[in-house]
């Protein structure tokens, strides 16, 4: 199993994020710049981040980005699902797109799927806190201090 990009870049800028000292801004470009991320993809996923609820934008100058709640609240779980738009694995997952013929008899989507809700379960175990308890180290390799 592959998570997309978005998901990846979406966890990245909520670790950026909540690495800052308390009350500092993040900003899309110094974002972009550690992770080598284009502005307009991130963009696109800070918009998305904030109608999740999990980050708040704030517009003008010296505006930025900040968590929307304490880092021990935020689900990695619950991140990974929403960011991804699909767990498709198989085609035999999506039943409008599936025309495998031995579907009706064929163990492995049950293996797959087994597969798919242990990572789940897994990552519904931590949160974003869980993340950053080495967090002096992230911050010296993002530049943050």
């Amino acid at each position: 199993m592959r998570l997309k990009k978005y998901t990846d870049y979406a966890l990245r800028v909520l670790i950026f994020t909540a690495s800052k000292e308390d009350g500092t801004l993040a900003n899309k470009k110094e974002i972009s710049e550690v992770f080598n991320i284009s502005e307009n993809h991130l963009g696109k996923i800070i918009h998305e981040l904030n109608k999740l609820g999990l980050i708040e934008t704030i517009r003008g100058r010296s505006g930025g980005i900040r968590l929307a709640k304490p880092a021990a609240d935020i689900n990695v779980g619950q991140v990974v699902r929403a960011m991804e738009d699909d767990f498709h694995l198989l085609e035999c997952f999506d039943r409008k797109t599936n025309y495998c013929v031995i579907t009706p008899a064929c163990k492995l989507k049950h293996v797959l799927n087994d597969a798919l809700r242990a990572f789940l379960e897994v990552v519904d175990q931590y949160t974003l806190a869980d993340l950053l308890t080495n967090q002096e180290e992230l911050q010296e390799l993002m530049g943050i201090k």
